[in-house]
């Protein structure tokens, strides 16, 4: 009974908020994804999602990295349910999401994610429900996916409407990036991908990186690739971790919070994060089906 009548407080919460902001219809679904493990890609985008949030976007992150879930720990929180509570307990995704600083929306992943990926259609049905729910609730939803790629993840990355690729400047890195750029264009030619280059030591190397991978994407893949930003490597950020605290709030003058917060500029006045009509929840759900048939 609590957990439905929390439940209910958070969508009449999310209602009111929605009816200040009428012109907006709906929600973009963003995969982050990596090559390999290891880049910081969950840091990026809990910093990421913060530095929206402040912007006025209503954000909402997915935690769906099997086995290494970690987006509430970074968020120093203790969450009450997970994404694989509501799949096996039938529960409301109102009643599993949690709310972090600054008003940040996240749904912890659990430690069975992958049966997340194997739903029967009864399940499915169930969660393609629960998803619709969220339809213009928020501006984003960020889907926190594993490094790497396997069959059943590739449906959701391939269903969403943006994917954001983080790397560092590292060979074994740049390489596995771009294998997932190279299966992403076979599979879609025409879904955006969205480079961040992590632990930059400078600007310089930052830049480097990202001119060097554009260029290969372009002549053999003949894909173009958005560069959004590069994240000096800090010890500050190592502190904020283990602080469980986003390092644009632990410290929100240091290099690695300002280099976010400029992305986050760049990124809206770009106007990639414009929402076409068919960039909807109902578009993306659309697309999931699809796949989860084959």
């Amino acid at each position: 009974m609590n957990d439905q009548a929390d439940a209910l407080r958070q969508k009449m919460n999310r209602a009111k908020t929605l009816s200040q902001h009428p012109e907006k219809k709906h929600t973009k679904v963003i995969a982050v994804v990596s090559g390999k493990g290891g880049v910081g890609k969950s840091n990026f985008v809990v910093n990421f999602s913060l530095g929206l949030q402040k912007s006025g976007k209503r954000v909402l992150i997915i935690d769906l990295d099997i086995g290494m879930a970690n987006i509430d720990i970074l968020l120093g929180h203790t969450s009450r349910y997970s994404f694989v509570d509501m799949i096996e307990r039938d529960m409301s995704i109102w009643s599993v999401i949690e709310t972090a600083e600054e008003g940040l929306s996240y749904i912890a992943g659990g430690s069975a994610l992958n049966d997340v990926f194997e739903m029967d259609k009864e399940k499915a049905d169930f969660f393609y429900r629960q998803l619709q729910s969220l339809e213009a609730e928020f501006d984003y939803i960020f889907l926190d996916m594993g490094a790497g790629i396997t069959s059943n993840s590739s449906h959701f990355l391939l269903s969403c409407h943006d994917i954001f690729l983080v790397t560092t400047p590292e060979p074994t890195s740049i390489t596995d990036a771009y294998g997932m750029v190279k299966y992403i264009t076979l599979q879609d030619a025409t879904l955006p991908v969205t480079m961040i280059v992590n632990r930059a030591y400078s600007t310089k190397e930052g830049s480097h990186t990202s001119s060097n991978m554009l260029t290969v994407t372009k002549r053999f893949l003949n894909k173009d690739i958005f560069y959004l930003a590069s994240i000096p490597d800090d010890d500050v950020v190592r502190k904020a971790v283990r602080a469980q605290k986003p390092f644009v709030l632990y410290s929100p003058r240091s290099k690695p919070a300002t280099a976010v917060t400029a992305a986050v500029r760049k990124y809206l006045k770009a106007g990639r994060h414009d929402i076409k009509s068919e960039g909807s929840i109902s578009s993306f759900i659309s697309k999931l089906k699809g796949f989860m048939k084959n």
